[in-house]
């Protein structure tokens, strides 16, 4: 599977199409790295890039754009809607296929580390990349702006930099880290009157009181009044929920909605279901989307793999695909049983009072279906490299030693690739006992199989985590594997209890 990463970094310029111009061109400057769009907003002056490559061509593209905002911006001469503490605000890093979390998280250290030693920058890290639990929020470590982290960044130890100097230059600070995809949206409503904005802002937003995964200011733009908006996890907030709850806040003043926009792009799926809330297409599935059936029927047989063709691969007598591939495909394959199962809830007039529960677990149950859908080729893949690893030359000392230091790396990153399924695994089961106690009974057994395989996929997924485990030669790296291994079966004992529970109570099946 070819790695990808996505990086959407945020610079304090958009008045200067010169500037915005050199920035984007120092990223495109990378091979393997392609440009997907560049969205300014001259009344924030900032300017949003989004781009994506392989992970040492996007290191690379984000450190020559950082170089050249620091070169060309100085935030003394900044102005603009936009909270900001640098010349290139914000760097997250999205892992996008074939990359995990973590490795997201290490590639936001190195790059952190050489804009500190090599521009002289002080650098913080958040979300997942985060040093400090505080410093997950971005709000955190962008609190009194500019002007606030200069005056404080050299004498209040909590505001030190996690790499770099504790001094601010006119390239400011920067923010680095590593996040899942988020969806930043703007809604414009037809008053100037700001106050209106900046209270329905607090209305939304998680830190207020309002809704999760939403982080939301009031300025503005344009002339009219703006509700600017990060969706931190669009699954779990949809848009429709946040814009018609919007809706219905404006008419308390006595007005409405003008427009609304994006800022860079958002996943399909954010899109798809705000669709399908709106439309009411209760029954609906990915699939039917024709450009999605489309793309699927023109990829080569080699990249199509079709049902049959993974259990005719599984049950050939090759080494890959093996159990670990099977565990994802299992636990996909429960994850498809509880969103079918909170399918035939929606729009149901009995279950009125689950509607949104239901919209909830489908929406996570697609997700984790997808992911792990898309680990069994990641499953197949670790074991390639573990058996590449051993292929390696050995007629030196040092050849040895680097074929050992390469076969350790690749079984341990064998460990974790099930021990991810593993998780998902019991996210699934979860999803499972949640869907069974509240959702359509006609469909109980339905989502209880679901639990099932996703118990099968955790069982399967154990067994790859602790042989590869016991297969290194330096234990410690995977006895924290092992640790969250057990706490995940420990998870997964009481989901299936729950399941057993709600079959009997509800369906009257004894378990």
């Amino acid at each position: 599977m070819t790695q990808l990463i996505e990086c959407i970094p945020n610079f304090s310029e958009a008045r200067r199409p010169e500037v915005v111009d050199a920035i984007v061109a120092a990223a495109a400057s990378v091979p393997d790295v392609t440009i997907l769009d560049r969205s300014s907003d001259t009344d924030h002056n900032r300017t949003v890039l989004t781009f994506v490559g392989t992970p040492a061509g996007m290191e690379e593209a984000a450190f020559r754009a950082i170089a050249k905002a620091a070169e060309l911006i100085d935030l003394n001469q900044h102005t603009g809607e936009h909270p900001r503490i640098g010349a290139t605000d914000v760097v997250p890093f999205v892992p996008l296929s074939g990359v995990t979390m973590d490795e997201c998280v290490a590639l936001a250290n190195r790059l952190a580390q050489r804009v500190a030693k090599e521009l002289n920058i002080p650098v913080y890290l958040y979300e997942a990349a985060a040093r400090r639990p505080e410093r997950a929020n971005l709000e955190v470590i962008r609190r009194g702006q500019y002007e606030g982290l200069k005056a404080e960044i050299e004498t209040d130890p909590n505001r030190a930099p996690d790499f770099g100097p504790a001094k601010l230059g006119p390239a400011g600070a920067t923010v680095i880290g590593a996040r899942a995809p988020l969806v930043a949206f703007n809604v414009y409503l037809t008053t100037e009157d700001v106050a209106i904005a900046k209270a329905i802002a607090k209305a939304m937003r998680q830190s207020s009181g309002g809704f999760r995964f939403v982080k939301a200011a009031g300025f503005l733009v344009e002339g009219r009044a703006q509700v600017s908006m990060n969706l931190t996890d669009y699954r779990q907030t949809p848009i429709a929920r946040v814009v018609e709850t919007i809706r219905r806040e404006v008419a308390r003043y006595g007005v409405g909605i003008h427009h609304s926009e994006l800022v860079g792009l958002i996943p399909q799926e954010a899109l798809i279901d705000a669709a399908v809330w709106y439309t009411q297409l209760d029954q609906f599935k990915p699939d039917q989307v024709l450009e999605t059936r489309l793309f699927a029927a023109q990829q080569s047989p080699n990249q199509q793999i079709t049902k049959s063709d993974f259990l005719d691969d599984l049950a050939a007598a090759t080494p890959a695909p093996g159990g670990g591939c099977a565990a994802a495909y299992a636990g996909a394959m429960g994850a498809g049983l509880v969103a079918m199962m909170a399918g035939l809830t929606l729009g149901k007039k009995k279950y009125a009072d689950v509607q949104q529960q239901a919209e909830s677990i489908r929406a996570e149950a697609e997700s984790l279906r997808a992911a792990l859908t898309a680990a069994v080729d990641e499953d197949a893949a670790a074991f390639d490299a573990v058996m590449a690893a051993f292929k390696l030359p050995k007629d030196s000392e040092s050849q040895a030693k680097l074929r050992q230091d390469e076969i350790e790396k690749a079984t341990l990153h064998a460990a974790q690739v099930p021990l991810n399924v593993a998780d998902m695994a019991v996210r699934v089961l979860q999803l499972a006992a949640q869907i069974v106690a509240a959702g359509n009974l006609n469909a109980i057994s339905d989502g209880a199989s679901g639990a099932a395989l996703a118990r099968a996929a955790l069982t399967a997924a154990g067994h790859n985590v602790r042989i590869n485990v016991a297969s290194l030669q330096n234990q410690l790296p995977g006895f924290s594997l092992l640790q969250e291994l057990i706490r995940l079966e420990a998870r997964a004992m009481a989901a299936e209890n729950e399941v057993r529970h709600w079959l009997e109570k509800r369906g009257g099946i004894t378990a």
